[in-house]
């Protein structure tokens, strides 16, 4: 059985009258990549405040990772963290970053020269060592900002990054937060607005809202549980209309701004009907991680 390296349970957490965090808990395995999903104002960045240490939880019946340090500035040094915004210094070279940043957390200045080589391999920045921070592109920007919080753990053994194409249009970033735990392997906790990084790097997933757990589990298991079918989304002016005409055709059907989402297992009544619309675009497509979230919460993620 794996290690736990996280762990809430029972965690509760208000600001005023508004409780932010309710009876929250999950854990985190060593070695596992973990994603904390929910929309703005789920609780996301309070229940990572407690883990870190910085906010203190109202109540809780164990909550354990930076906190199972004897001291939490200590164990924040241990900790590498993504923010959703680069704040590399521009004044410095890519080189120059990493190895100021490490000596602000403890490591020695042999240590950090020692490290440089295979966090610029990790980066793919190899080339670009002696680039200042304002020569980069967007993607080298996030890339070296991930090469950072690596820095943290005192390892230098990191491998490279897989760094796969961007859906069209996203940003440039990974809009996440990732921390991992110095231990022998690395316990990544990510947030992020983008479902399709979330699938493809979480080994498992909780989606909160309004502070509660609302789903937990491997992101295929829960597109297999909560959908369990193939997805078209339908294009049109009136989505209401539209949903009321093929509802008797789909399993389910969901309204998301002006899209249509009807969810089916025989997918050809559908078509035959949408091919008489002349005034309606539509995609058919197997059920993803967005539709968890639609289905769950009601809306799609927002940034």
């Amino acid at each position: 059985m794996p290690d736990t390296a996280i762990e809430l349970h029972q965690v509760e957490k208000s600001y005023g009258e508004k409780k932010v965090v309710d009876g929250l808990s999950f854990h985190v395995d060593t070695g596992e990549c973990f994603g904390l999903l929910g929309p703005n104002s789920a609780g996301k960045t309070t229940t990572l405040r407690m883990l870190l240490g910085i906010a203190a939880p109202d109540a809780a019946r164990s909550i354990s990772a930076a906190s199972r340090y004897p001291a939490a500035r200590v164990a924040r040094a241990r900790v590498g963290v993504v923010p959703q915004f680069d704040n590399l210094d521009p004044d410095f070279t890519v080189r120059e970053n990493l190895l100021v940043f490490g000596r602000y957390f403890g490591l020695s200045g042999a240590q950090c020269r020692a490290m440089v080589p295979s966090l610029l391999e990790f980066a793919r920045l190899e080339s670009k060592a002696d680039a200042r921070v304002s020569e980069l592109s967007g993607g080298m920007k996030r890339r070296l900002t991930l090469a950072r919080a690596r820095q943290r753990s005192g390892r230098a053994d990191h491998g490279r990054a897989d760094h796969r194409t961007r859906p069209a249009g996203a940003a440039p970033d990974l809009g996440a937060v990732a921390f991992a735990a110095r231990t022998r392997q690395d316990d990544s906790l990510l947030t992020t607005h983008f479902m399709e990084e979330a699938e493809r790097l979480c080994d498992r997933l909780c989606v909160i809202e309004e502070g509660r757990k609302i789903a937990e589990g491997a992101p295929r298991a829960l597109i297999e549980s909560e959908i369990g079918c193939d997805v078209i989304e339908i294009f049109g002016p009136d989505p209401l209309a539209l949903r009321d005409e093929l509802a008797p055709l789909a399993q389910r059907t969901e309204i998301s701004g002006e899209t249509l989402f009807c969810y089916v297992n025989d997918a050809e009544p559908v078509h035959a009907r949408l091919k008489q619309r002349s005034d309606l675009r539509y995609l058919h497509r197997p059920a993803n991680l967005e539709d968890v979230f639609l289905r769950l919460t009601g809306r799609e993620m927002q940034d």
